[in-house]
């Protein structure tokens, strides 16, 4: 099993985001309970990873990175993320459409 880091993001009293970074969950178990593990992820690697009360999570970040956050993170960076603009990109034609041929109709 590869090993894994595991980040807690939560927010600062003064509002700002904290990120704690962990080589395995046990400093985890100190500040939450373990309420379950993970067994319906569809990212396999998450599977058999802990569910702890008041954090959301695991979630993949990048590889070797399980995430949790705690539930005011979780919404105001799903928000953040839905109202965030993608750049469009316009799709420009490289020649003219064919003009229509009359169609001959058969009776």
């Amino acid at each position: 099993m590869p090993k894994n880091t595991f980040r807690v993001v939560t927010r600062g009293k003064d509002g700002s985001i904290r990120i704690r970074d962990y080589d395995n969950h046990e400093p985890l178990l100190k500040s939450h309970a373990q309420i379950g593990i993970d067994d319906s992820s569809t990212n396999l690697a998450l599977r058999g990873l802990p569910v702890f009360r008041g954090l959301i999570g695991p979630m993949p970040e990048e590889k070797g990175i399980v995430r949790y956050e705690t539930p005011d993170v979780f919404e105001s960076l799903t928000k953040e993320w839905a109202v965030a603009k993608t750049p469009r990109r316009t799709r420009r034609r490289t020649q003219k459409p064919a003009a229509s041929q009359p169609v001959e109709t058969v009776s």
